[in-house]
């Protein structure tokens, strides 16, 4: 396929929208791919479980960060969202960053626009920045240093209890980090769709329900769900802590794809996602991340395209921020 009908299809699209013959074993053609060309396969928790089993390495996105750092691969492919591959050429800028489909975004990174979150910078002009790494590349070069739910509590944690802070782009987190630290931090009004769509009153019942299962959640819920939780960790510590507890059944409020690895790790354990206010699956998915298929990947790695591209400025500017919490970390 010539390029220029490439790039049209990636502008229409999104991704490569080309036909496979159904006799190709994606999956030995994705492997054979990565290794002429030297790709490291990144892969968040929420994406599907076949994708999740492909990726060479599986992470949060502290722990995405922290191998987007350090490989040695020429290409990485990034199976997550845009801001995270976004992070990746921000700590890459010399190596090829790809995703297999560039409308993979972030309801979260997408509720602070550059624009109004410099007027509010502005506004607050003796606070210093912090961000959760759920945020754009733009939101990144405003930002005195970025954090994730891993490690938001230590970060915040670093500085003088008297310094004035701005927390975006999560409203939920922000709160949250407030309640754990006591600190008034100035919050964005930003949120993310899938976690903040949980019922509260069907997590209710469907406790009542399962008397003998523990209630687990992500900081990034509304605040009358964490209220009720057993556990509030980022998706790791979930992780973590499904494994370590003697609990035999856990309802789990964060994107469901994490369920996956936890059945992984506790094949005799039951896990039971929270059901959202207009789930009928009575699951919670990131749509975005869902975007994600194999299909996509294989023709991703094929044509090293979609290909995630910043300016030099915005790569300066982002990865200082970046860098600080990886110290921090």
């Amino acid at each position: 396929m010539e390029e220029v009908a490439i790039r049209q299809m990636l502008e229409d699209k999104g991704f490569i929208d080309e036909p496979v013959s159904p006799q190709v074993n994606l999956v030995e053609e994705i492997q054979r791919l990565k290794r002429e060309k030297n790709a490291v396969i990144l892969g968040h928790f929420y994406i599907t479980p076949e994708l999740q089993d492909i990726s060479d390495f599986l992470g949060d996105s502290l722990a995405l960060a922290r191998k987007a750092q350090e490989t040695d691969a020429d290409v990485i492919v990034f199976l997550g969202v845009h801001f995270m591959a976004e992070t990746a050429k921000i700590l890459n800028p010399d190596k090829k960053v790809i995703i297999p489909d560039l409308k993979a975004g972030c309801s979260l990174a997408e509720s602070a626009p550059k624009e109004a979150f410099a007027k509010f910078k502005a506004e607050h002009p003796d606070h210093k920045v912090i961000s959760y790494i759920n945020c754009t590349a733009d939101i990144k070069t405003l930002s005195d240093v970025i954090v994730t739910s891993s490690n938001a509590k230590k970060i915040v944690d670093s500085f003088p209890e008297d310094a004035k802070l701005i927390f975006a782009p999560d409203k939920n987190l922000g709160n949250y980090l407030n309640s754990q630290t006591g600190r008034d931090m100035v919050l964005w009004d930003g949120a993310c769709m899938v976690h903040e769509k949980y019922s509260l009153e069907r997590i209710l019942e469907l406790m009542d329900e399962n008397p003998d299962a523990e209630f687990i959640a992500h900081p990034e819920c509304e605040k009358p769900v964490l209220m009720v939780a057993k556990y509030v960790g980022s998706t790791t510590a979930l992780l973590n802590y499904v494994q370590q507890h003697e609990a035999k059944k856990f309802i789990v409020a964060t994107e469901s794809g994490i369920l996956h690895q936890m059945q992984k790790a506790c094949p005799d354990k039951v896990f039971i996602p929270a059901p959202s206010i207009d789930s009928t699956c009575g699951c919670n998915d990131c749509t975005y991340m869902k975007l994600n298929t194999v299909q996509k990947l294989y023709l991703a790695l094929k044509h090293e395209r979609p290909e995630i591209n910043l300016d030099a400025d915005t790569i300066e500017k982002a990865k200082a921020p970046i860098l600080r919490m990886l110290e921090l970390s």
